[in-house]
């Protein structure tokens, strides 16, 4: 795997593998519930990367709001999964620790953008 100079980024693109590795079990009547949280994902990882290339403060804290209210919709529907008993506890922890890392790291950026 290919390691990120931005931290943040490499959260995110390890939270996606283990989506991959770890939702291979989810029941045909669950999938889009499975699509959602990939899809979701993946927009973080946009979201993230938009606001690493752009110039424009105020655009940048936009998106980067916008990017903790994925992490927090990702966060919802890895909760209803759990409540549906489609991942077990230690799954659903492993997903919650890689996601506060992420909140952890974008609101820290959000601070340093706040100072200037």
């Amino acid at each position: 795997m290919k390691t990120e100079k931005f931290k943040v980024i490499q959260f995110i693109r390890e939270l996606l593998i283990i989506i991959d590795k770890q939702m291979d079990n989810f029941p045909k009547k669950d999938i889009e519930l499975k699509n959602r949280i990939r899809m979701n994902s993946y927009d973080l990882l946009e979201i993230v990367y938009e606001a690493n290339s752009t110039q424009d403060i105020e655009l940048k804290k936009v998106l980067l709001h916008k990017a903790i209210a994925k992490v927090k919709i990702i966060d919802f529907l890895l909760n209803l999964s759990y409540d549906k008993q489609i991942i077990n506890e230690k799954k659903y922890y492993k997903f919650g620790n890689k996601m506060d890392d992420i909140t952890k790291y974008i609101s820290g950026w959000i601070n340093s953008l706040n100072k200037k």
